[in-house]
């Protein structure tokens, strides 16, 4: 049996978690699966307890500080991240693992760009999105000498102790970015599967570009150098 944990981040998604957990359930047993909670008010954590999965709460300060928090409570060698608002497919998982295990790649990505999306398409505000997610991944591929397609997509398998070996600082969504420039510069390799996104279930995005954007900026300017 493959020695992994997936860590799914939760903040108030009592109307998507029950609908991915049953899902997740299907491909991954319970006992893998730890939910890091961020101060839900809603139902999230009770559903998520009534389905007997393993949660530790966190102070809710953002994406970044819930995966760094999880982490201290895994002892197995491989971690996996996922959304809990329905967005990614649970069925890439064994995916990711067998590549993480038959590769030599020390994290592997599931890319939006291979797989496609239902989400960074049909607004201004995703059009923004899609470029300035653009400009960053051409910075980062000139700069480390790279073909990388997506490097801020939240669904993506790690060995546990190469995640420990980053000292991410990340508190917020930009943690995923700097995961992929951190192992760069560390000269890890990073792989890529296709892996579609879909639309959130229910519910609105916490990822707010006017909120966070800038935090993308200077987390790819520090880590350039």
């Amino acid at each position: 049996m493959q020695d992994y944990t997936l860590i799914i981040p939760t903040k108030n998604e009592e109307l998507t978690i029950g609908e991915v957990l049953d899902e997740t359930l299907k491909v991954v047993p319970k006992e893998k699966i730890l939910i890091v909670d961020g101060n839900s008010k809603d139902k999230t954590k009770s559903i998520i307890l009534s389905k007997n999965i393993k949660i530790v709460e966190e102070e809710g300060i953002g994406k970044g500080s819930a995966l760094r928090s999880a982490s201290k409570f895994v002892k197995s060698k491989y971690l996996i991240f996922m959304d809990a608002d329905g967005s990614h497919d649970p069925k890439d998982i064994p995916k990711m693992l067998l590549l993480l295990e038959k590769s030599n790649a020390d994290m592997v990505v599931g890319s939006r760009m291979l797989g496609g999306s239902d989400e960074l398409h049909g607004t201004l505000l995703n059009f923004a999105k899609n470029i300035g997610s653009g400009l960053i991944q051409l910075a980062i591929n000139y700069r480390f000498k790279v073909n990388l397609t997506d490097s801020e997509n939240g669904f993506r398998a790690i060995k546990t102790d190469v995640f420990k070996n980053l000292d991410l600082k990340s508190t917020d969504f930009d943690i995923e970015q700097e995961m992929v420039l951190k192992c760069l510069k560390k000269d890890y390799k990073i792989l890529e599967i296709p892996s579609h996104e879909y639309e959130r279930k229910a519910g609105n995005s916490k990822l707010s570009l006017f909120r966070i954007g800038y935090k993308f900026i200077w987390r790819l300017i520090i880590n350039l150098i």
